[in-house]
């Protein structure tokens, strides 16, 4: 269980670069099986990487088990976030959201998503590198916080997204408020810029709203202000402001992280990319006008794009574990699980089980072939699981499959540096992923000029060129 307090937390937050199950969790499941206790953050821990426990465990929340996140994670959220809120709240909650991702409101948005992705890989393409990390992480914020709030960058005198910045590197540091430690100075932003400055920006937009409301809801905003101008209504204006401050701050980390990794992937597996970009030319060569915009069915058409996705986010595993606390003394198998307790669900030991998935640590998207996930199952839960199934799981397949088709279609990519993975648990590129974009129809314009200029008459090595 380790040393007092901080039990076994260095050891579960140690850097390491593996792509395999987290050496913390590999090495107790060798000695202890899948199933084991420990100590982190003070707190006693059972760590499940047991595919029967943690399907029980999403089936039985509200039940059995409920959301829980060490302090430090509400510290920086607010202790009225998403997260920690149960039962009939946060459903209401998750059926607000889901006026924002679902269905519908994915068709409306898909042109908006592909315009996002063509105009930033148009800039990216004239630079001479680009850090995709940030770069992605720029573009999907910027259009998830202009469908939340319509927040233009270039039309606000602060900027929204600096103030979300700040928390990532205290969120995967060591979560202790120690002095010199990347936490305490994150908490320190945090109580004195970063989530108060944010705050006060979507309170100053909410309030603006108020003074001058909009006829037609354009935004996430406008729904929430008509909920809390309800007289039944059970939305507080605290609630509101936390589930925007996560929902923006969720939008482009997780997101950014899997589209990097797949670009990546994309670059070390040439059978890979080309079978993902024969699929989406076929969809440019089937169109009727080659110049209009993806349609809702060419989306759903993608069928190799979504086993690349799933593939993808497998190997990822972003989130390398999910929290719930037992709510009573629970008996599972030989097991004796006192009430109280964390148990954390082990998402990458399910994903890299050789027992579920031949060859592992290989990718190969085409294992998806035939399997339709709808949600998560007892073997994939890339995106959570049970009730708390992430809401904007589709809006993120919406957003990886459209850029990969404006990426594979029009452009060619070289790595320059960077793309190591650090994993502290959660997955990092401490060096970032530079790549040099070029556009497919340029470059082949240059080579056509090259050819027809050696092949000159005038020109004495004529002879000598190569096609």
């Amino acid at each position: 269980m380790g040393w007092p307090l901080l039990g076994e937390t260095l050891q579960f937050f140690a850097p390491n670069t593996t792509s395999d199950i987290p050496p913390f969790v590999k090495k107790r499941m060798d000695r202890y099986g899948p199933i084991f206790r420990t100590s982190l953050v003070g707190r006693p821990v059972i760590v499940s990487a047991d595919s029967d426990l943690n399907h029980f465990v999403f089936q039985q929340e509200g039940q059995l088990f409920q959301s829980w996140y060490p302090d430090t994670f509400t510290e920086i959220f607010g202790k009225q976030n998403v997260g920690s809120l149960h039962g009939f709240m946060y459903k209401y909650l998750k059926n607000l959201v889901l006026n924002l991702f679902g269905p519908e409101s994915l068709k409306k948005m898909l042109p908006e998503v592909e315009q996002a992705a063509s105009r930033n890989l148009k800039m990216w393409s004239s630079r001479n590198t680009v850090e995709l990390k940030e770069a992605t992480a720029n573009m999907i914020f910027d259009l998830t916080a202009k469908k939340l709030i319509s927040y233009d960058p270039e039309k606000c005198s602060e900027n929204l997204r600096e103030c979300f910045v700040a928390f990532i590197q205290g969120l995967i540091s060591f979560p202790l408020d120690i002095p010199g430690t990347a936490y305490h100075k994150c908490l320190q932003i945090e109580i004195d810029q970063g989530r108060k400055k944010a705050m006060r920006m979507l309170k100053n937009m909410l309030e603006e709203r108020r003074t001058k409301p909009k006829k037609i809801q354009t935004d996430f905003f406008d729904y929430v202000l008509e909920e809390l101008q309800r007289k039944d209504t059970v939305l507080t204006e605290e609630i509101a402001l936390d589930l925007m401050f996560v929902l923006l701050f969720a939008s482009f980390e997780t997101t950014s992280l899997a589209l990097t990794l797949a670009t990546k992937v994309l670059a070390e597996n040439p059978l890979v990319l080309k079978k993902l970009t024969d699929e989406h030319d076929k969809i440019l060569r089937e169109r009727e006008n080659f110049e209009s915009g993806i349609s809702w069915k060419e989306y759903k058409s993608m069928t190799f794009t979504f086993q690349f996705i799933n593939e993808t986010v497998r190997l990822a595993n972003i989130v390398p574990g999910i929290f719930r606390k037992t709510l009573r003394d629970i008996k599972f198998k030989d097991y004796t699980i006192p009430a109280d307790w964390a148990i954390m669900v082990c998402p990458p030991a399910v994903h890299l089980n050789p027992e579920r998935y031949k060859n592992p640590l290989e990718f190969n998207p085409g294992r998806w072939e035939g399997i339709e996930l709808q949600s998560a199952s007892k073997h994939f839960m890339a995106f959570g699981g049970g009730m708390r199934f992430c809401v904007g799981t589709d809006f993120t397949k919406l957003q990886m499959a459209v850029f990969l088709h404006c990426l594979v279609t029009k452009y060619r990519w070289q790595p320059i540096r960077g793309g190591e993975i650090v994993r502290t648990p959660g997955l990092q590129f401490p060096n970032g992923f530079h790549i040099r974009i070029t556009e497919k129809k340029k470059e082949e314009e240059q080579k056509s000029q090259h050819i027809t200029l050696l092949a000159s008459p005038d020109n004495d090595q004529a002879s000598h060129y190569e096609i």
